[in-house]
């Protein structure tokens, strides 16, 4: 089965199963898990999105205002097999440079699946 009909017949927001599903694929995976979320948040504490090795990915962490951002780390995280604990928020340079406009702060873990 195809990564595009794995999204259409188990919905887009099974991001477990996607990342399952990768996995058997031999592809390498990161998770990214909405741990902690203050103010104005585009997505609720939960929230996660699955990457590949190959910048793929599948559900969300923020909407799309920070997406971006993780993929990126995610190729890290995924190299290193480290996880690392990521902060976005209006007090954060880097929250206008990703696209995060809200007035919140998301607090986000990244690991590696194997």
């Amino acid at each position: 089965m195809s990564n595009n009909e794995l999204q259409t017949k188990q919905g887009s927001d099974d991001v477990i199963a996607i990342a399952a599903q990768w996995l058997k694929e031999g592809r390498k995976v990161a998770l990214a898990t909405v741990v902690k979320t203050w103010g104005s948040s585009p997505l609720p504490v939960g929230s996660q999105l699955v990457i590949d090795d190959n910048y793929a990915f599948a559900g969300s962490v923020s909407g799309g205002c920070i997406e971006g951002a993780v993929i990126e780390e995610a190729q890290l995280v995924i190299k290193n097999g480290e996880a690392k604990l990521l902060n976005f928020g209006v007090e954060n340079e880097r929250a206008w440079e990703v696209g995060l406009s809200c007035g919140g702060d998301i607090e986000i873990y990244l690991e590696s699946l194997m």
